[in-house]
């Protein structure tokens, strides 16, 4: 059974349970769903786009408790929280900003026929969110398609009822039908049963591979349109630098940032050539300066990971990694017995070919490799199973880019360590999942592309 419960990191008290769904209140949410969806759809753009600029109001207003309530449940620290906050902000403001445009018929580009495309909604959609960044996940999901006309049934992570709660509370308080979004304490057999219902148009699941390859074969199974966004072991490859140390200053605070819980991380610099072992030195001065702490003291730079088990977990990965030959600069033990703080670590020499040279660290570690050259940057950067992001730094934009266009993932960033914008579609390829979020792209995936031949 799902359990549902907001548990201290920084100490691994629970401090509160939240009853889990049961079957006929799963039932009643979907039928709630679909029956909303009928005067949902009807309601004017306008209407809709009025409602979204409001939420993003309210997400400015409500900064304070909806950081406190992250820090409590996942350990972010206070800052963090509300840049999520902001974000989200951003997020709805730019699909209640650009509704007319985005929501444009579209003429088909022919001198044999006169038609348009249209872009209309699909009905109930379930989306399926993580824990580590409990707002922001959320928002690039539900905004485009609250504008578009769908309904949204939203399962959370069972460690963050908390949040999950405050941010239904807001969307309602800004005026969005109640029915129109639901949060569902399920469990993983009733979202089974909520995927199989034919009313469900859509599932969109931000996680971890194995929950992704089973929601995509569920999905499958009743020829529902998913959409994946999965891990990432994402690399930085460092062609050259003018000034090494505010690199790693830039480096080492992308990678800790959420305590290194975040899928677009650059969780892997490779650096070219000699300049490998500066850089190391200054990573490992930069990481062994980071203050661990309690997420609600400004002081803290990195807080814990979302829990007990997550910590001891890659902890474990970290002793594996160096078992296998690669070297532990700093870091990477566990602060006590009971809450969920790691040490930031620093590793090199992680082999080609080891478990750990393919597994994602989704935590506070920073992993440097060598490479002799170009080639084996580039080579070293597309050799893992994941396809998120990259991040490309040289002061030559020229040299680059043409090093960007080699890199075979979703998102290519150039002297930039990752990263989200709201009008900037993100997603990845090969098992870091299909399709996309935000942007342009976030509101055409679950539409229907309606031709009308005029």
């Amino acid at each position: 059974m799902t359990r549902y419960a907001t548990t201290d990191p920084t100490t691994g008290t629970v401090v509160a349970t939240v009853p889990t769904a049961t079957d006929e209140e799963v039932r009643d949410a979907v039928d709630r769903s679909a029956a909303a969806y009928a005067d949902w759809a009807r309601t004017p753009v306008g209407e809709r786009s009025r409602l979204l600029r409001r939420v993003a109001e309210l997400f400015l207003e409500q900064v304070d408790p909806l950081a406190e309530a992250a820090a409590l449940e996942m350990g972010k620290p206070l800052r963090e929280g509300w840049e999520e906050a902001e974000l989200c902000a951003e997020i709805f403001a730019y699909y209640a900003d650009n509704a007319e445009a985005l929501l444009a018929d579209r003429p088909v580009d022919s001198t044999r026929h006169r038609a348009v495309v249209q872009k209309r909604p699909l009905g109930p959609l379930l989306g399926i969110m993580p824990w580590n960044f409990p707002y922001y996940q959320v928002a690039r999901f539900a905004a485009p398609n609250l504008l578009v006309g769908n309904t949204i049934l939203l399962k959370h992570a069972p460690g963050c009822p908390r949040s999950a709660a405050a941010l239904e509370d807001l969307l309602h308080a800004a005026g969005v039908p109640r029915d129109v979004y639901l949060t569902l304490y399920a469990t993983d057999a009733q979202v089974g049963d909520v995927i199989a219902d034919p009313r469900v148009r859509g599932v969109s699941l931000t996680g971890g591979e194995r929950a992704g390859a089973a929601v995509a074969e569920q999905a499958g199974r009743h020829l529902t349109k998913v959409v994946l966004e999965l891990g990432g072991s994402d690399p930085a490859i460092v062609l050259d630098s003018d000034d090494p140390v505010a690199l790693a200053d830039t480096l080492v605070l992308s990678r800790v940032y959420n305590a290194g819980q975040a899928c677009n991380a650059p969780k892997r610099l490779i650096v070219v050539g000699d300049l490998h072992d500066v850089l190391v030195d200054h990573v490992v001065e930069r990481v062994s300066a980071l203050t661990v702490g309690d997420p609600r003291d400004p002081a803290t730079d990195v807080g814990p990971l979302s829990s007990r088990p997550a910590a001891e977990a890659l902890v474990a990965r970290i002793d594996r990694a160096v078992a296998d030959g690669a070297v532990l600069h700093v870091g990477g033990t566990l602060v006590d017995g009971t809450s969920a703080y790691v040490r930031p670590a620093v590793l090199t020499g992680i082999a080609p070919g080891t478990v750990s040279h393919h597994e994602e660290f989704f935590g506070p570690v920073v992993v440097l490799y060598r490479a002799a050259d170009v080639e084996e940057a580039v080579a070293l950067a597309n050799d893992t199973p994941y396809g998120l992001g990259a991040s490309v730094f040289s002061a030559d934009a020229d040299r680059a880019r043409a090093v960007a266009e080699r890199i075979d993932a979703g998102m290519v960033f150039l002297n930039e360590a990752g990263g989200s914008w709201a009008e900037i579609p993100f997603g990845g390829v090969k098992r870091s999942g299909f399709g996309r979020e935000l942007g342009t792209a976030g509101i055409t995936e679950f539409v229907n592309d309606r031709v009308v031949k005029l």
